[in-house]
């Protein structure tokens, strides 16, 4: 029903935000003397700003069409690789005989789409031969296609690096670590040949019993039932998914904006005086940032349910009790870290991450008991929150020459890296692993 009362506010509001476009065409118009009046400018910008709000952002563009390698201009192709009922693995593939490692970035599915990470895949082209797990919009897949839970996720992350081969390395972002691990996990417990050379979470919730956030408290005091009956919906029939049972975007959309509430609204009201300013850069800015941060899609409730129950409620990972269940032949296997020996670790948190805090995915290391203690590391950078720990200037200035660092170190087959490219971007190491002071918060398991 709720979905419903929200695809029925959006059409009603259909009318009014055509008018508002009109409104705002028309005194953005340079041959519109009233465009050049204080009126006609905050006429525009109020028109604007109403449609904005009002609008349904689709999936946008990934805009990667070109990089920069040993500063040349090197073009980017995009290429479908396998396409899944649920996700495509794609390729950004550039126009270069240079032989970088080969990266799996493996993209959160919580209710944003992959093009999330356009800022941490468009700083990696120039490094490695990028590809990325391109999840589909729930809503947009026919219930006829089956379901999708955390096992189905980790059986996909087991497809596509079989199927990309050894010298890969893989990366997760926030909520994908947990899967991430698993899959190498089962690999390295079959001693798979195409286990990958290296493995870096970034901000996942590898252990949530650690400095916990609100996100983490609200999975805890509530039974599983209450968000299998309040937060999970039916998709409208006239969708191309409809009738499937999913986690709706707009409503993860609304739990993401609620914590930061009074950051929105004050990012939005600097942004109706930018245009009534005439401050079409910063305007600009705001408009980029927000139509990827409104643009979401839905989650299918079995995985949704099953990632609460694993992960925030049960924490089977870090308790060593996670069963991942073979989608195909209906098996049980053992989720079992300490049968990494082979994928180097790299795990990286924020100072100031509210997502998924301090101490939460550095506890990987400590589930990697066999690996040894040369191949595992640890990052933790200051003044950053969840966002900032994969885009941004920190990012791509003091957290990616770590990370792309850490991946050659662990490489095989490459090619030397130009001496260009480090005056540019130079390699710094991350802190090796301590075992003995891992924990900068109170770890207190339940």
């Amino acid at each position: 029903m709720l979905y419903h009362l929200y695809e029925l506010g959006n059409a009603s509001l259909f009318g009014p935000r055509l008018g508002a476009q009109m409104v705002k065409s028309s005194l953005s118009n340079p041959f519109n003397p009233l465009s050049y009046t204080p009126m006609g400018k905050t006429l525009a910008a109020s028109a604007e700003l109403f449609e904005r709000v009002t609008r349904r952002f689709g999936e946008p563009a990934w805009g990667l069409d070109k990089t920069i390698i040993g500063g040349k201009e090197v073009e980017v192709e995009y290429e479908d690789i396998v396409n899944k009922s649920f996700c495509t693995l794609l390729h950004f593939k550039r126009n270069t005989n240079r032989k970088d490692p080969k990266v799996l970035v493996v993209a959160p599915m919580s209710g944003h789409y992959a093009t999330l990470l356009r800022g941490t895949i468009e700083a990696l082209l120039p490094h490695h031969d990028v590809y990325v797990t391109d999840w589909i919009d729930a809503r947009q897949v026919p219930l006829s296609e089956g379901g999708f839970s955390l096992d189905t996720y980790i059986s996909y992350l087991r497809s596509f690096l079989s199927l990309l081969g050894r010298n890969t390395h893989v990366i997760a972002v926030c909520q994908p670590a947990v899967p991430v691990m698993a899959a190498v996990s089962l690999m390295a417990a079959e001693d798979d040949p195409n286990q990958p050379l290296s493995m870096t979470l970034m901000g996942g919730p590898i252990d949530t019993r650690v400095s916990k956030t609100a996100v983490n408290e609200l999975a805890e005091e509530r039974p599983l039932s209450w968000f299998e009956n309040t937060v999970v919906q039916t998709v409208p029939a006239f969708h191309k998914g409809g009738f499937r049972k999913v986690y709706p975007g707009f409503l993860q959309l609304s739990g993401f904006m609620s914590m930061n509430l009074d950051r929105h609204i004050g990012s939005h009201l600097n942004f109706y005086k930018h245009l009534v300013q005439g401050d079409g850069d910063s305007a600009e800015q705001h408009r980029k940032f927000y139509d990827e941060y409104l643009a979401v899609m839905d989650i299918p409730a079995d995985f949704y349910l099953q990632t609460v129950d694993v992960v925030f409620q049960r924490h089977l990972l870090p308790k060593g009790e996670m069963v991942w269940n073979d989608p195909i032949t209906g098996d049980d296997y053992r989720v079992d870290p300490s049968q990494i020996e082979k994928t180097a670790l790299l795990t990286i948190e924020g100072e100031l991450d509210d997502i998924s805090s301090r101490g939460q995915t550095v506890s990987a290391n400590v589930l990697c008991s066999n690996l040894p203690a040369h191949m595992q590391f640890h990052h933790m950078q200051e003044n950053v929150g969840h966002y900032g720990i994969f885009n941004g200037k920190r990012y791509r200035n003091l957290i990616l020459p770590r990370i792309r660092n850490f991946i050659r170190s662990f490489d095989g087959d490459v090619s030397p890296v130009p001496k260009a490219d480090l005056e540019v971007v130079p390699d710094l190491k991350p802190t090796k692993f301590d075992k003995k002071n891992h924990f900068d918060v109170v770890f207190e398991p339940q």
